[in-house]
């Protein structure tokens, strides 16, 4: 049994779970940003949670490059929440700005941190996993 996969997983639920409860609990509007952050976390819980129920370790060729791209993408977020000259890159130009912040949590935990922070927990565990099967 793989602990990488299963952690892999529960951080892949967990920030979908988390994702859900913002936006239809506390009603917070995802920007767009946001929507292809989820386009690539909600997969991933499924990807991971079959891959951990089959003990599939090959999972890595198909979800690393789903939490790589989460990682660039949260990661531009962040920096156009954070960097004021950024703002004018802005990719959101209708609804709600890529720039607002929902969350912001001792400064600099906010919404897109939190997604970069999953989606590098995936990324560590799927590198573990691909170390442990080419072995």
């Amino acid at each position: 049994m793989s602990k990488s996969l299963l952690l892999a997983w529960v951080t892949a639920c967990i920030a979908m779970i988390s994702s859900l409860y913002m936006s239809e609990v506390l009603e917070y509007i995802p920007c767009t940003l946001c929507w292809y952050q989820r386009i690539l976390m909600y997969p991933l819980a499924i990807i991971l949670g079959v891959a951990f129920y089959k003990q599939d370790l090959r999972v890595t060729g198909y979800a690393l490059p789903l939490s790589l791209l989460g990682i660039l993408i949260s990661g531009y977020h962040i920096a156009l929440q954070k960097v004021p000259a950024l703002k004018e890159l802005e990719a959101c130009k209708a609804g709600v700005p890529c720039s607002q912040d929902y969350l912001n949590w001792f400064g600099f935990i906010t919404i897109p941190m939190l997604s970069f922070i999953a989606f590098v927990i995936i990324t560590v565990c799927l590198f573990f996993m691909k170390k442990q099967v080419s072995r």
